[in-house]
């Protein structure tokens, strides 16, 4: 078995929710060591996002948990107390990254911000993963994945346009914003640990949900930049070349096809039996179908309403036309191409039985990600980091306990 391509870092994760846990998670998967500090008898809010749970609910294994910290050990520790806090400075110490989702100023309470960190720990990366940001009118406020996508714009360019069934703005049905910034932010870490390999330095990096959800906004957001127009919203439809789009067969099922190129809209016209269509002027380019986009929709449904979806599937595929079925979870991991890349995982827990996952979904040759340490109950590993780690005895992690510092 290789090590990890991030083997030999060590992340302190002060971390709770969605989207910091994910991008820890994401580094554990690559190999680097993720010791999760957990309140003491509560631990991580998300231990309790459910149902689903894992074990009925008894051992806090939500669905929700379990979706974002695997690869981690788990200690519990109050760092508010006196006891608590030199403890977490020890582990820090011995730590490349600390990782926190707190609101600013609150670690700095207790010691143990930015500020009270960087000269004792002088190549410590400390990321700081908040909803508004260090600084700022809204700094302070709480923030959730719902209100970032609300505040961005990007519910404004999701659902049903104006005048459409049901139109109006549309909450994507996934944490959206969450996941984005995890993935955001374990691609900073990446790069601060390769600038402190580099120069020595550690550094703070200040990450905001906000921010990441106006970013990912991506073309949406430059269109407006470039035009001065504010996107409209297209339903089930894309927002660059004509069609990227959904339609409705006469079976009642929605196929996704996208033939934004003049060879694929050329191909897909004559695979559905409309080869005219490629020479009607107001289609005949990518910069015509995209101006007379509602008129070149409204012809290719009217034609795909006509046969179910899986012939259409057939034939446009069959044409090299790019298409898919609009899977449900459940078919979507039932997809033959799915089951043979193997996504799902099983992982072994001591105590909970089997825990079933998603794997790191990518392929590496050289530092293959093969090793999948099931999310840990709360607590399950303060012995062995206290221990292990810090080298404290057994009277004094007894002690810590009699306390209720662990």
């Amino acid at each position: 078995m290789s090590d990890g391509a991030l083997h030999g870092v060590r992340i302190l994760d002060l971390s709770r929710i969605l989207a910091a846990p994910l991008a820890s998670q994401m580094l554990g998967d690559l190999g680097a060591e993720v010791v999760k500090i957990e309140r003491p008898a509560t631990g991580d809010d998300a231990r309790q996002y459910g149902p689903p749970f894992l074990d009925g609910g008894t051992a806090g294994m939500s669905a929700f948990y379990l979706s974002c910290n695997r690869n981690k050990r788990s200690i519990t520790l109050d760092f508010t107390t006196g006891r608590g806090r030199e403890v977490l400075l020890d582990l820090a110490g011995h730590s490349d990254i600390l990782l926190e989702n707190f609101r600013p100023g609150v670690l700095a309470k207790y010691g143990l911000g930015y500020e009270d960190l960087r000269e004792r720990f002088p190549r410590l990366i400390y990321c700081s993963v908040t909803g508004f940001g260090q600084s700022g009118p809204y700094e302070h406020r709480a923030g959730y994945d719902g209100i970032f996508q609300a505040l961005s714009g990007m519910m404004s360019v999701s659902g049903h346009p104006d005048g459409a069934p049901g139109a109006g703005p549309m909450k994507s049905g996934l944490s959206l914003i969450d996941v984005l910034t995890g993935l955001y932010t374990g691609t900073a870490l990446l790069a601060a640990l390769r600038h402190r390999d580099r120069h020595g330095a550690g550094q703070h990096l200040d990450v905001s949900l906000l921010d990441c959800g106006i970013a990912s906004m991506s073309h949406y957001v430059q269109n407006y930049l470039v035009s001065g127009m504010v996107p409209e919203r297209r339903g089930n439809g894309g927002f660059g070349g004509i069609p990227s789009q959904a339609f409705v067969c006469a079976d009642g099922r929605q196929f996704f096809i996208v033939a934004t190129t003049n060879p694929q809209f050329g191909r897909a016209c004559r695979a559905i039996g409309h080869p005219g269509l490629i020479e009607e002027p107001r289609f005949a380019s990518i910069s015509a179908r995209i101006e007379h986009r509602l008129e070149l929709l409204e012809v290719l449904q009217d034609i795909f309403v006509q046969r179910e979806a899986r012939h259409w599937i057939e034939v446009l595929d069959a044409a090299d036309v790019p298409v898919s079925p609009v899977n449900d979870i459940r078919t979507a991991l039932d997809d033959e191409h799915v089951r043979h890349r193997e996504l799902p995982i099983e992982m072994v827990h001591e105590t909970a039985g089997p825990v079933p996952g998603l794997r790191y979904p990518i392929r590496m040759s050289g530092t293959p990600v093969e090793d999948y340490a099931a999310p840990p109950t709360l607590g399950e590993h303060t012995h062995d980091v206290l221990s292990g780690l810090l080298g404290l005895d057994e009277d004094a992690i007894a002690d810590l306990a009699a306390k209720k510092v662990i």
